[in-house]
């Protein structure tokens, strides 16, 4: 009966710390590193290097947009955008227009300017 009891203690732990891992997973928010992978090949374009952004650079952008469900994803995306933006200044003109050229609401314009806590 003693060992029943560990049994149960034992698979009550680990579904405790399985919906606690799930948990931090969905609570995490998109990463610069996969914001600025998605957008990488966006760069031609936005600084004036190509007439069009790339079907790589519209998938990165549907990708990231559909990858950034909550606020706090958005939230983080829009930081790692506008960090970039800054980084490049006025090289990043095209920037804002990508989501539009690609078809992509991204809900806040691409701009250093932006307040990415809105």
């Amino acid at each position: 009966m003693a060992r029943l009891g560990r049994d149960v203690v034992s698979v009550v732990a680990v579904v405790v710390l399985l919906v606690m891992a799930a948990a931090e997973t969905a609570s995490a928010a998109v990463s610069c590193s996969e914001v600025t992978s998605a957008v990488m090949p966006c760069l031609g374009y936005a600084m004036g290097n190509a007439a069009s952004p790339s079907p790589a650079c519209c998938n990165g952008v549907r990708s990231l947009s559909s990858r950034a469900s909550s606020a706090a994803d958005r939230q983080a995306a829009c930081s790692c955008l506008k960090s970039m933006t800054g980084r490049f200044g006025r090289s990043m003109g095209n920037a804002a227009n990508i989501p539009s050229q690609c078809g992509v609401n991204v809900g806040v314009p691409i701009s250093p300017n932006v307040d990415c806590s809105k």
